[in-house]
């Protein structure tokens, strides 16, 4: 009877040891598991404010592009600032990104010339939109103002007018990230209020000094390329207006490599003074 007793007692010790030994370790990995939590939130902010002030310094120290072009707001040509070169010539793509645009990006890129592309709200209601005009923006080309339903200013409200300006500005930030700097009317046709609008937006207002791929008898390739190359309103510049069209994307190349052989370069937009 003693024996059974020692034993039963002997258990109690044993079983009372390991229970105090498994609450220890316990409470010795939950400390660890503490540690290893604050360290990594401790951590944490220190690599992001590392990250940041790197990215920060690097901004900084990006050297900053002078503009060596300006806007006339008389006659809307692009004149050099200082000693840059003048016999340019700025083209500009309207209506985009409909049908063509890509393309016609692309086809610029490969000709190693820079344009603008002017966009509407209507062309960029799908994914897949918004995903071409994403596309152009990364190949370099800038994005400008054609407002978001392409409707003649003078007649509609200032409210109105508001919205097609605006609103078109908040929804190319929103796809990439930036407002237009450049405006451009449909039809060209300006009022007072929607000069104001732009002005506050701090966008460049702008029309054109040729374009003909709207007229009927120049919706072809060849009778394009005649005129935009050898029209009598070309001269040191001349900004050229073009659109989101068959014909225009068929003979944009030609176009280019023509007003080439006259002597004209293609004018980098990025390169041309804005409002900020």
């Amino acid at each position: 009877m003693k024996l059974r007793l020692l034993l039963f007692l002997f258990l109690i010790i044993v079983l009372s040891a390991c229970s105090e030994t498994e609450e220890r370790q316990g409470k010795e990995q939950e400390k660890i598991k503490e540690a290893v939590a604050t360290v990594a939130k401790e951590s944490t902010p220190v690599v992001t404010e590392v990250e940041q002030t790197v990215e920060q310094t690097e901004i900084t120290n990006a050297p900053k592009v002078l503009p060596q072009y300006k806007i006339n707001p008389k006659n809307f040509n692009i004149e050099p600032i200082g000693d840059a070169p003048d016999h340019v010539i700025l083209l500009t793509i309207d209506d985009a990104p409909d049908k063509h645009a890509l393309e016609m990006a692309k086809t610029l890129k490969n000709l190693n010339v820079n344009a603008i592309f002017f966009v509407n709200g209507h062309f960029l209601q799908t994914p897949e939109q918004e995903a071409v005009l994403k596309a152009i923006h990364e190949m370099g080309f800038l994005i400008g103002n054609h407002t978001m339903t392409h409707q003649n200013l003078k007649t509609l409200s200032n409210e109105e007018q508001y919205k097609e300006i605006v609103e078109l500005n908040d929804l190319v930030e929103k796809i990439i990230g930036e407002r237009p700097k450049f405006f451009r009317a449909p039809h060209g046709v300006n009022t007072d209020y929607s000069r104001q609008v732009v002005a506050d937006e701090k966008m460049v207002l702008m029309n054109w000094s040729y374009g003909y791929d709207f007229m009927k008898n120049y919706m072809s390739k060849e009778a394009l390329t005649t005129i935009m190359v050898n029209t009598e309103l070309l001269h040191k510049g001349a900004n050229l207006l073009m659109h989101d069209r068959e014909w225009t994307n068929e003979a944009l190349q030609d176009i280019v490599i023509g007003l080439e052989n006259k002597g004209y370069q293609a004018a980098d937009p990025n390169l041309i003074e804005t409002i900020e």
